[in-house]
């Protein structure tokens, strides 16, 4: 069979060690998050739950951050791309805690 002859070649490459390492910091990193995130749900007394719930979303949002930054290589990009992504974001946080503000404040039945 001829058509055999010109098929491509596959080349296994050897596993990078830099981007292993790299990739298991982040997840460490994300895992010391998340185990904080614990810590905070389950010592922190019911009486402070204001604070609890603007912790959590705190550090959502440095995961999140975080995430971008690493997994979409937005870290490593011109300072210009980032800051036109991330304000936006802010914008859209900010629109989003004066919606629920305003929806906490207001009785939803007169």
């Amino acid at each position: 069979m001829a058509h055999h002859a010109h098929e491509p070649q596959v080349t296994v490459l050897p596993p990078d060690k830099a981007k292993i390492k790299k990739l298991w910091t982040v997840a460490l990193y994300l895992l010391l998050i998340t185990i904080v995130e614990f810590i905070i749900a389950f010592s922190v007394p019911h009486e402070y739950k204001q604070l609890r719930v603007w912790v959590f979303v705190a550090l959502t949002i440095v995961k999140a951050g975080y995430i971008v930054g690493e997994f979409m290589h937005l870290r490593y990009e011109v300072k210009v791309l980032f800051w036109s992504i991330l304000i936006p974001i802010i914008f859209i946080v900010w629109m989003l805690v004066a919606f629920v503000y305003e929806g906490i404040k207001m009785p939803v039945f007169q």
